[in-house]
């Protein structure tokens, strides 16, 4: 049965991107060591840390569909429409677009966040999903979509941003201990909410 991931990089005090949706050093890690890994893109190789490749290298394979939100879709403009992990990219969207350059890409565009997980589910089989951080994730958190939280934790401190968790306003919640993989200027920490 399918789990629904959310997963990002992140700051300390908990951002995905500054104000302005740039990154900054929250990446850095993808190119940072000796092992080459790669994706769903054979012509976007990471560079990682062992121990982060051996992370990756146990969850990547299992994700069949991606879940992202219309912001991330528009920044990246749908990564010229091959998915970065799995098969397949599902897109949150009220507004599908009308003038993407990459009609046969393997994206559906789904409005509410029920159906998009209903959708993302039929589409990856008995494979994962991996959800995009932000407000998406605030959303499907609140709704107890949620499976499975991964943290990639960078050290760095960004003071104001885009939030892991978008503008959850939902209840507190209390999650178990996490699986721990430290990296090279990276922290894995993988929650399992249910």
């Amino acid at each position: 049965m399918s789990r629904v991931i959310a997963t990002a990089a992140v700051s300390l005090d908990g951002f995905v991107a500054d104000t302005s949706d740039a990154v900054g050093p929250l990446f850095d890690w993808y190119n940072n060591g000796p092992v080459e890994f790669y994706g769903a893109d054979p012509g976007r190789p990471f560079h990682l840390s062992q121990a982060s490749a051996d992370y990756l290298g146990s969850v990547w394979p299992g994700i069949g569909v991606t879940m992202i939100g219309r912001r991330l879709f528009d920044l990246t403009n749908g990564w010229n429409g091959v998915p970065s992990v799995g098969d397949h990219v599902v897109v949150v969207t009220h507004e599908p677009p009308t003038d993407w350059p990459f009609p046969d890409a393997p994206f559906t565009f789904v409005n509410g966040i029920e159906a998009a997980v209903a959708q993302a589910k039929s589409l990856a089989g008995d494979r994962d999903i991996a959800v995009a951080a932000g407000n998406l994730t605030g959303q499907l958190l609140e709704a107890g979509l949620l499976d499975d939280l991964v943290l990639n934790l960078v050290p760095v401190v960004f003071g104001t941003g885009r939030p892991f968790f978008g503008n959850y306003t939902g209840h507190q919640q209390l999650f178990d201990n996490p699986k721990v993989v430290e990296g090279d200027r990276v922290t894995h920490l993988h929650y399992k909410i249910s």
